[in-house]
């Protein structure tokens, strides 16, 4: 959605890194080990397309820090993926599993492709591929990769289908975000999105805000945001503006409604992307204004949902002064620039890496059932999601408060004191 530019999350992430281990004056040692992934995987895949040609595909996979536990991240097709993205993602993963206290360390890994322009078959054959080239340096109890942009429940299933022929055997935990019924989790569809508004709604507790006298605009209409509207609804706000990226414009559009959106009536008219159709929203009463519009909205609540780099120092001082909580659902949404401007306006920002945390928490969960061969009710999952989450959230608070540090700084403090605390433990620095 957002230009990249000179955009690079990479050095976003070392930089946003070496802030907080100057701050609780981190230990040469631990800084140069935790700034660099431990591994990282670069691999073609060459592929047999419909036309009869052969396409080669670029791939990733990064292990930043498996000190906790296994590697565990996503998977993401994207036409722009780079390796200093999925360099970045694989570290926020490491803060993100320890911020949240699960045993589990951070990985990462992309393709670059466009699933747009590809059929179910040459898609198949990529995540085939993928597992070809990997089959030794992931696994369940050495890297657990789970679906993210672009790539889904039937994605993973192909992934975990190629690794169990190779293996010889079933071996359910190696991968997550899997459809229910072959080993999936009940709850792990809504998991990510509803982290986030359960620290959202910690937040409007602390803040002594009622949801219900709340608005929102939420940039992204994916998996994320979607489920993220779903329950904040339910918990009585109202969202009055989103966005998604038009694949045929090739640009963003924001839908806006000041009554308050209908989620199931966008739904409807939503494609598997998350793209809305423009025309049938309008005659749905709709206003469409410019994608980067959902960031200027008079609301009380911002929640980017999207891609990183989506709030800059260029956009952030759009933000409406009316802004109270930013919660990011997103990767990385904001920049350093753009963050300290937030700091300053003492807005309550939930960090990336706490607020989406829901989607790797219930994966953590979801590898548990498998390596048990044991599922549970989908009540249990989002009950355990709720009380992970909230506990995650107020330790992050606690912390902030007691230390009068911003919110991002203190959730940084937590995971990567837990990351660092992990190595010297096991003596490897």
């Amino acid at each position: 959605m957002a230009a990249k530019g000179a955009f690079n999350p990479y050095e976003m992430a070392r930089a946003q890194f070496d802030r907080i281990a100057d701050m609780i004056e981190l230990d040469e040692g631990a800084r140069a080990f935790l700034r660099t992934p431990m591994r990282e995987y670069h691999f073609t895949i060459p592929v047999h397309m419909d036309d009869g040609s052969v396409q080669v595909f670029q791939g990733f996979r990064c292990q930043h820090n498996d000190a906790r536990g296994p590697g565990k991240g996503g998977i993401r097709f994207h036409p722009q993926e780079t390796i200093d993205t999925v360099r970045a993602l694989s570290m926020w993963m490491t803060w993100k599993c320890a911020v949240v206290d699960i045993p589990l360390g951070g990985s990462k890994g992309g393709v670059i492709c466009d699933p747009h322009n590809l059929s179910a078959r040459e898609q198949e054959a990529i995540c085939r591929g993928f597992v070809r080239a990997l089959a030794r340096n992931v696994g369940p109890v050495a890297d657990v990769p789970a679906p993210d942009v672009m790539t889904s429940a039937q994605h993973m299933l192909w992934m975990l289908d190629e690794y169990e022929q190779i293996e010889g055997g079933h071996y359910p935990g190696l991968i997550t975000g899997k459809p229910v019924g072959m080993g999936g989790s009940l709850g792990r569809t809504e998991a990510t999105g509803y982290g986030v508004v359960y620290t959202l709604r910690e937040a409007l507790k602390e803040l002594n805000i009622r949801p219900s006298d709340t608005t929102a605009s939420v940039q992204g209409f994916g998996n994320v945001a979607q489920y993220a509207i779903e329950l904040y609804t339910q918990i009585g706000g109202t969202v009055v503006c989103v966005s998604c990226w038009d694949q045929n414009d090739q640009c963003a559009y924001a839908f806006r409604k000041p009554e308050g959106i209908d989620l199931e009536e966008l739904r409807s008219i939503t494609d598997r992307f998350g793209g809305i159709n423009r025309a049938e929203a309008e005659s749905k009463g709709y206003e469409v204004i410019g994608g980067e519009e959902w960031i200027d909205q008079d609301v009380d609540v911002l929640m980017p949902c999207a891609l990183e780099n989506s709030i800059t120092g260029e956009n952030v001082g759009r933000i409406s002064d009316r802004v109270k909580i930013i919660a990011e659902g997103a990767n990385g949404p904001t920049t350093p620039e753009a963050d300290n401007a937030i700091h300053e306006r003492g807005i309550h920002a939930i960090p990336d890496f706490l607020a989406n945390a829901g989607g790797v928490t219930c994966s953590y969960f979801e590898q548990v059932q498998s390596n048990m061969n044991y599922f549970w009710e989908k009540d249990e999952v989002l009950g355990k999601l709720d009380v992970k989450m909230t506990s995650a959230y107020h330790a992050v608070s606690d912390l902030a408060r007691k230390q009068k540090i911003y919110m991002r700084d203190a959730a940084y403090v937590v995971a990567i004191n837990r990351v660092a605390q992990a190595c010297r433990d096991r003596g490897w620095i």
